[in-house]
């Protein structure tokens, strides 16, 4: 498959202005074509040409279901990767003829020649050395979000797949919705005037998986289904536990990023994207197990805390005003606007702007926007589309592979997201120190003992 052109970007996170992102994504963005399907053989046809032979690390859960979506869009699924087989037993089920491993060392090793393309749906601290090794073997690479595990990882991640001119993509699926279009458009419109102040909220932690709690001290048996070792990864050994796998390790600090990890690509990424945000000059996390406010001595550093509040601050953009982004979870919430019709209430997970002209709210995954007062509506639809409509979020994928244009939510946009996102648990190491970061030299100015945790040391046998 024909690898797409290297459109690389210059600034310190290899974030694009939002002048040059628009452009990238005008009118000849999605403009590729190949011949229809139906005229090659009928309804539902792929010819061999246009099929791209991918390889799934991580082929159950999330994974599992990005592998189908791909399988259902064209690809040719060959090499199915897995450390757990009762996991994964879907996919092996709905790909019989996919070759199965469950080391992706091995499976890269030996399906080298036969794959054009990999998909990472790992758990996160197996995200950047999976998808490491996609790219360093010139494969291009579907990954979900978060898109690393830690800030140095994020950082060497984007910059190798720019260097190796790979189709990359991000599991971020609001980014190619109509809702995250008309955001940008209606913003950048001035419709509800200048914007200094967003809240961003999740109401995933506690939902979905336990946090604020220690270590399992039991030593249960690892099920016969499961390699442990390799689940591990690049972390440092501990005994199994169910309270880990397979479904909870996004409460625990050494596997997952918690909410923000979970939730944040998938809603900070609207108002990064619409207001051309780039990097935060400070960060700071306020945290709580028992409704009092946690400091540094009475944090336990194994699972993420009960609820949090983070605060991150983005300077001004040219004429942009700065901005101040407000992150909460656990059950918090910003108020609702008194602009808000009785009766309703914010998303569960969601975004609300507020502007000098009024106030934009929308649902996670770039849902549709609505603006307070009712009245901005009229306004609103006045504003042309500028930006292209997309094709869909994996169809994006699929079309680079083939040589096609650059998805939108490529490595070079989604590594300096998931920058910002991770910053956020990197303040949640020291609740209520105002961390100031110098993304050019990947350090905190201020707070020195935090630069420990912007990567983790790999057991041996394991690189990036």
């Amino acid at each position: 498959m024909t690898k797409p052109t290297d459109n690389r970007s210059t600034d310190a996170l290899g974030t694009q202005s939002r002048r040059n992102f628009l452009a990238a994504a005008g009118t000849a963005a999605f403009s590729f074509s190949i011949v229809p399907r139906h005229v090659l053989g009928g309804t539902g046809f792929v010819a061999p040409s246009e099929r791209v032979n991918v390889a799934g690390a991580g082929a159950g859960g999330m994974g599992g279901g990005d592998i189908a979506t791909h399988a259902k869009n064209g690809a040719n699924i060959v090499a199915l990767c897995d450390v757990d087989d009762e996991r994964a037993a879907g996919s092996f089920k709905n790909f019989p003829n996919a070759r199965r491993y469950k080391d992706f060392r091995e499976m890269m090793d030996k399906e080298a020649k036969n794959i054009d393309a990999v998909t990472v749906g790992t758990p996160d601290h197996t995200h950047a050395v999976a998808s490491m090794a996609a790219i360093r073997a010139g494969k291009h690479v579907y990954c979900q979000k978060p898109l690393t595990h830690t800030l140095h990882e994020c950082r060497v991640l984007t910059e190798a797949a720019r260097a190796a001119g790979v189709a990359t993509q991000m599991g971020n699926q609001g980014h190619a919705s109509e809702g995250s279009r008309l955001t940008n458009e209606w913003l950048q419109a001035g419709i509800i005037g200048d914007v200094r102040e967003v809240h961003v909220w999740s109401d995933r932690a506690g939902k979905l998986w336990k946090q604020g709690i220690g270590r399992p001290t039991g030593t249960p048996p690892v099920p016969a289904t499961l390699d442990w070792n390799l689940w591990l990864g690049p972390i440092h050994e501990r005994p199994y536990h169910p309270a880990y796998a397979p479904h909870n390790w996004r409460g625990w600090w050494d596997f997952g990023t918690g909410a923000l990890g979970d939730m944040g690509c998938h809603i900070i990424d609207h108002p990064v994207w619409a207001l051309g945000l780039g990097n935060p000059t400070f960060v700071e996390a306020q945290a709580t197990h028992d409704g009092s406010l946690l400091t540094d001595n009475k944090w336990n550093f194994e699972s993420f805390p009960v609820a949090s509040i983070i605060t991150y601050e983005f300077p001004a953009r040219g004429k942009l005003p700065p901005v101040r982004m407000t992150w909460y979870e656990g059950g918090l919430k910003p108020t609702s606007p008194a602009e808000m019709p009785a009766g309703r209430r914010l998303h569960d997970n969601g975004v609300l702007y507020v502007g000098t002209k009024g106030k934009m709210h929308h649902g996670s995954h770039g849902g549709m926007p609505e603006l307070f007062p009712a009245s901005l509506m009229e306004e609103a639809k006045k504003v042309p589309k500028t930006m292209t409509r997309s094709p869909g979020h994996y169809e994006e994928w699929l079309l680079a592979c083939k040589g096609g244009p650059k998805p939108v939510s490529n490595f070079d946009y989604s590594g300096p997201l998931t920058e910002i996102v991770l910053l956020g648990v990197l303040a949640l190491r020291a609740p209520g120190t105002r961390v100031e970061w110098d993304s050019a030299k990947m350090q905190v100015k201020n707070a020195p003992e935090l630069n420990q945790y912007v990567h983790t040391e790999y057991r041996k046998g394991w690189m990036l």
